[in-house]
């Protein structure tokens, strides 16, 4: 179905290639998962499928891929679009409609379907994902994890024989990425569609795919079924983490094969003390420093929070968790002053944000929205990180070298455009902590980042808090809470319906608990690093 014959590109001649000798065959009906570290070629790889690269993007691809026994080179994207559908990491930019059953029916439209053939279609999607109560809803009106969901959506309405997906869990919650999962089996299974997609969290999709392939720069790319994958990949999710400390073999991809695996370490483990991440400052001594009361707020006559109370001390790092359209979003914007409350108040750092200028706003909080883009505006990273520095009041490389650690292989002569999801968004992360703000507002931080990227962030999330720093962060990403969190708030149509410390909020829950935590029940191991110190302690 899909097949690249020693492809080579490179975005600019004077670049190295971002792609190098890529050979590689996918079969008809086959689900192929694309990994590898922030960076190494799995977009550009995901868009030569379907002739944006080379035909949109520019650049210089030599060798050959072909789809359908269409070479791309021959075919641009609009002659390939019977064949591939693609979902890109930001569903905002391939939208061309304002309404989500509009949406749905473009393309349909655009390859001249009957009319009843559509109408078909557009049902069966909207069940098939989860949308029917949204048909109605403007695409602006949506909340990031449900705009993904439509996008996957409009690629399925026009029946593609291969459907390719950039990162299409990374906005969405546990349950819905599930939902979104099985579909997508359902499709290779049922109707022998061919799935080709690139995800960081490798915890939610390795285990349904039937060849993965690992990317690593300067290296021809290998393929082979995920449990041998996994053993050489530079990146792997906590099961596979936790399978190599424990010296598993053959290497588990499942949360059901490590359980079985498990017995004799939990039995090893058992009556240990379990450790959680190194504490920040205890978070019954840090002032509050942001707190809700009784806050409600809606767009127009659609409530986003009802009567939400909660509060950040200093030093605390804390989640909001819940489904997508919960209300997580709708509460960070309300705490950076975006958005004002219909009853109820808000305060940071004493102030009630909607009335702060500017500069009084980045004195006390830092916010990074789920588009990280829309906080950039230079031409390039170095003058991004200059006017960071400036609006910061820093020595010049302050942001600079922030975002070294963040993501030390992003180029500084770079467009931010050029970036990748996740270093962009390593690039926003470093401009808002240069600035040092009491409150620090994150709204999916660890999307577009692998495994390497979120470890360094949860390092500088806990610096960040041990030095008095409050950090709220509305997240899908479990393992993240586990590994950072000092408490979690779960949000239901706009309402708290939880909130307590980590360890009993997401171990108390089939939804939210990490991987560790599923395979160690029911003892209350949240992360592979507090498993290798008890193992150490154990001996």
């Amino acid at each position: 179905m899909i097949d690249f014959d020693d492809v080579t590109f490179r975005y600019r001649p004077e670049h190295p290639p971002v792609l190098e000798h890529v050979d590689l065959h996918i079969d008809e009906g086959e689900l192929c998962l694309i990994v590898g570290q922030t960076g190494s070629g799995k977009s550009t790889l995901l868009r030569s499928i379907n002739g944006l690269v080379p035909h949109f993007t520019g650049g210089q691809l030599s060798g050959r891929v072909s789809v359908a026994g269409r070479d791309t080179r021959d075919h641009p994207p609009r002659e390939l679009a019977d064949v591939v559908g693609m979902v890109l990491q930001d569903p905002m930019s391939g939208f061309v409609t304002d309404m989500v059953e509009d949406e749905l029916a473009y393309g349909m439209e655009s390859l001249g379907l009957p009319g009843d053939v559509m109408r078909k279609r557009v049902e069966e999607t909207l069940d098939l994902m989860g949308l029917a109560d949204l048909r109605n809803r403007p695409l602006l009106s949506l909340s990031g994890g449900q705009r993904q969901r439509v996008a996957i959506g409009s690629v399925l309405t026009t029946h593609p024989s291969v459907i390719v997906l950039d990162e299409p869990t990374s906005a969405l919650d546990p349950g819905a990425a599930e939902e979104v999962l099985a579909a997508l089996q359902r499709l290779v299974h049922d109707l022998g569609m061919t799935v080709v997609l690139a995800e960081h969290r490798l915890e939610r999709v390795v285990q349904y795919a039937d060849r993965v392939v690992v990317l690593e720069p300067d290296t021809a790319p290998e393929s082979g079924t995920p449990a041998a994958m996994m053993a050489l990949s530079p990146v792997a999710p906590p099961v596979v983490q936790l399978g190599r400390l424990a010296g598993w073999s053959p290497l588990p991809v499942s949360v059901r094969d490590a359980r079985r695996l498990a017995r004799p370490l939990r039995a090893r483990l058992a009556g240990r003390e379990v450790v959680a991440p190194p504490p920040a400052l205890d978070p019954d001594i840090g002032p509050p420093v942001l707190t809700c009361r009784d806050l409600s707020v809606s767009y127009g006559p659609v409530p986003a929070l009802a009567a939400v109370s909660l509060s950040v001390s200093a030093g605390t790092v804390m989640a909001l968790m819940g489904r997508n359209g919960a209300g997580k979003s709708t509460l960070l914007k309300a705490a950076v002053g975006l958005l004002r409350p219909d009853r109820g108040s808000i305060e940071v750092v004493g102030a009630d944000p909607a009335r702060l200028t500017g500069a009084q706003l980045l004195s006390r909080i830092g916010f990074v929205p789920q588009e990280p883009a829309d906080l950039l505006c230079e031409d390039s990273v170095r003058a991004e990180c200059r006017a960071a520095d400036a609006d910061a009041g820093l020595s010049p490389g302050g942001t600079a070298a922030i975002l070294a650690d963040l993501a030390p292989d992003v180029d500084p002569s770079a467009h931010p455009g050029d970036l990748s999801e996740g270093q962009r968004l390593s690039l926003v992360l470093a401009v808002v902590l240069s600035a040092r703000p009491p409150v620090v507002l994150l709204d999916e931080p660890t999307r577009g980042l692998d495994y390497g990227s979120k470890a360094r962030l949860v390092r500088i999330l806990r610096e960040l808090a041990g030095q008095g720093t409050a950090v709220l962060m509305a997240t899908h990403d479990v393992e993240l809470v586990a590994d950072v969190a000092d408490r979690v708030a779960i949000l239901a149509d706009g309402e708290v319906v939880a909130d307590g410390p980590t360890y009993d909020i997401v171990t108390a829950s089939p939804i939210f608990a990490p991987q560790v935590a599923k395979i160690m029940a029911p003892d209350s191991w949240l992360t592979v690093e507090s498993v290798a110190h008890a193992m150490a302690v154990a001996g």
